[in-house]
């Protein structure tokens, strides 16, 4: 018996960036196993909270006792790295055809990466940069705060009832959702963190623009 597939509608879209439309998994691996054995810690255990926050958030999870300056500078140590390292940045399947579907509709990416690593990776995966971004200088909170997805929202004028989330990590779902938002979960992660729906890529996801300016989303299984 073929599932019928579920249609969703707004007027906007946030879509973050790492897991959802670009696979920078094999970088975020080596980066932070190789800062997790340098502080002590289980790289396996480490890998399990670093999708979706900034790496200073992640930092204070995996060491809640160190002074949060010091996890800024490991973060920007971090983050220089990462922007270095683009061997196995490929976009995520239907992520090309998925971003040129969007060409000329509202929308605007919300990521925990800084414009440098944000134009790196998406540079990589040969995809388009949204006009509108929010990334890592402009937020005051990482996810899973709803700040970036509430000032994606603001910047774009739609009020967060008329914006779907992308987003892959529990973090971000978390976002998404305290923003009031429909999330739409992409790959293996976001499955059990109850999205609106979830797609295993966006090779399952249509989108069509209406006529009244609405966007249609018609998720297939």
């Amino acid at each position: 018996m073929t599932a019928t597939p579920t249609t969703l509608t707004a007027r906007a879209l946030l879509l973050d960036m790492d897991g959802t439309i670009v696979n920078s998994d094999a970088v975020v691996e080596r980066c932070w196993r190789a800062w997790a054995v340098e502080h002590g810690l289980d790289p396996d255990e480490a890998l399990k909270v670093v999708h979706g926050r900034q790496g200073y958030a992640t930092m204070a999870v995996l060491l809640p006792d160190r002074p949060m300056e010091q996890n800024h500078a490991d973060n920007r140590v971090m983050l220089a790295q990462e922007t270095a390292d683009t061997d196995g940045v490929v976009p995520v399947p239907g992520a090309p055809a998925f971003m040129a579907a969007l060409a000329g509709l509202p929308h605007a990416l919300v990521t925990s990466a800084n414009e440098p690593l944000a134009r790196a990776r998406m540079t990589a995966a040969a995809l388009p940069m949204p006009a509108v971004r929010v990334t890592a200088e402009r937020v005051g909170a990482s996810k899973p705060d709803p700040e970036g997805f509430l000032k994606g929202a603001a910047e774009l004028g739609f009020a967060p009832s008329d914006c779907i989330v992308f987003e892959d990590s529990e973090a971000g779902i978390r976002a998404g959702k305290a923003a009031g938002m429909r999330v739409i979960g992409v790959g293996p992660r976001a499955a059990e963190h109850a999205p609106t729906a979830h797609v295993p890529d966006l090779t399952h996801v249509t989108v069509t623009p209406q006529a009244d300016g609405t966007i249609r989303l018609t998720i297939t299984p």
